[in-house]
């Protein structure tokens, strides 16, 4: 591999999503060289996030087609753009949908991670170099999804969304990482921050409810407590920490109320991961007064709102947002890899299928019939 690729257009299979709805079909694609600031990635491992399956759905959003999805994945550098200097041909590497510039207001503060030029833009389907596509076939344009367009044996990626990791780390599990386990963990770990031995509620019990609870069990809470409407869940949820569960369902009083009594007034932290109007309410009011923290997670529909007495917050609760776990993705996932190279953090346990690329449709059929967490899509298989 060398930077001298970077000239030639690359022929490779990617699944192709002509149209809302439809399984992909797998297709030969042309993929440009990368330009200033991009890099073209080789794409080893790709998984199944329901954010890809929401637009492909193309409910409630300008649907944009044909389009190659996907936007969890860990790959290698095949070659790289003019003006990229911290990558190179060869490196390990996370793509993600959301980027670190470096330079914008947001990258250079602290706190925050949205970065002013790179952050997730789910309506754009070219680079933001010249406004095309770097994919192709016979000459008519495919478009990019979020940045990323990980079910292609290659794509190209602009340099701020692409996380190089530790050589020795196998991508087939830290892939996982580049979207919803990193969002979770980093809702729990970084922004709700509980300390240990204290209690939190963690409403929502997918994947990235499960990695918010891994959170709460990395940092010693005593009690983490699964919400969800489901209870087919949550028998796989104790292998995550959860060591109790409140079906809503089961009580005829606000879910707020059922958690404050078995907690002595509230829960210390908790982390909503449903994008449910209720929940988010429910996971507001059910923390302690005086300290209790609240983090919302997950992404309501456009027209949502809620709202709550505002003695809660003069109660002093707190409520906060958060979007990617609050990590910059090229500064902070080297460490959460680490994590789990140091057997911190377990992600075989969020891996519950994997299929061979040209199955992928597979990987669909599991998420919409809520069959496991993460489906890996192999792909040289």
């Amino acid at each position: 591999m060398s930077s001298s690729t970077a000239a030639q257009v690359i022929r490779c299979k990617a699944a192709v999503a002509w149209e809302a709805g439809k399984p992909l079909v797998i297709e030969e694609v042309e993929v440009a060289a990368p330009q200033a600031m991009e890099v073209r990635l080789k794409i080893l491992f790709t998984s199944l996030c329901h954010t890809d399956v929401y637009f492909w759905e193309a409910k409630g959003q300008t649907p944009l087609f044909p389009r190659i999805f996907g936007h969890e994945a860990g790959g290698i550098v095949e070659s790289i753009g003019e003006g990229v200097t911290d990558l190179k041909p060869g490196d390990h590497v996370l793509p993600v949908f959301t980027g670190e510039c470096k330079e914008c207001r947001h990258c250079k503060s602290e706190e925050s991670n949205m970065c002013d030029l790179l952050r997730i833009n789910t309506d754009r389907g070219v680079m933001l170099n010249d406004g095309k596509s770097r994919f192709s076939i016979n000459g008519q344009p495919i478009y990019h999804f979020v940045g990323t367009s990980t079910f292609s044996e290659y794509t190209v990626v602009h340099v701020g969304c692409v996380a190089k990791i530790n050589l020795a780390a196998p991508l087939d599990k830290v892939c996982v990482l580049s979207c919803g386990i990193s969002t979770g963990l980093g809702a729990t770990l970084n922004v709700a921050k509980p300390k240990k031995g204290s209690t939190v509620a963690i409403f929502g019990l997918g994947a990235v409810g499960l990695a918010a609870a891994e959170g709460a069990r990395i940092a010693g809470a005593s009690r983490i407590i699964g919400v969800d409407l489901n209870a087919k869940r949550f028998d796989e949820a104790k292998k995550f920490g959860v060591t109790e569960f409140v079906n809503p369902k089961d009580h005829d009083k606000p879910v707020q109320e059922v958690i404050a009594e078995m907690t002595d007034g509230g829960v210390d932290r908790s982390v909503e991961c449903t994008g449910s109007i209720n929940a988010m309410i429910s996971a507001f009011e059910c923390v302690h007064d005086g300290w209790g923290v609240a983090v919302l997670v997950g992404v309501p529909n456009k027209d949502d709102a809620f709202k709550t007495h505002p003695m809660n917050i003069l109660n002093e609760k707190t409520l906060k947002g958060t979007f990617f776990g609050n990590y910059k993705p090229r500064s902070d996932l080297p460490s959460v890899v680490e994590r789990y190279m140091n057997k911190e953090l377990e992600l075989e346990k969020f891996i519950t299928h994997e299929v061979p690329f040209s199955e992928i449709n597979k990987a669909f059929e599991y998420m919409l019939r809520g069959d496991g967490l993460r489906c890996i899509i192999r792909m040289d298989a």
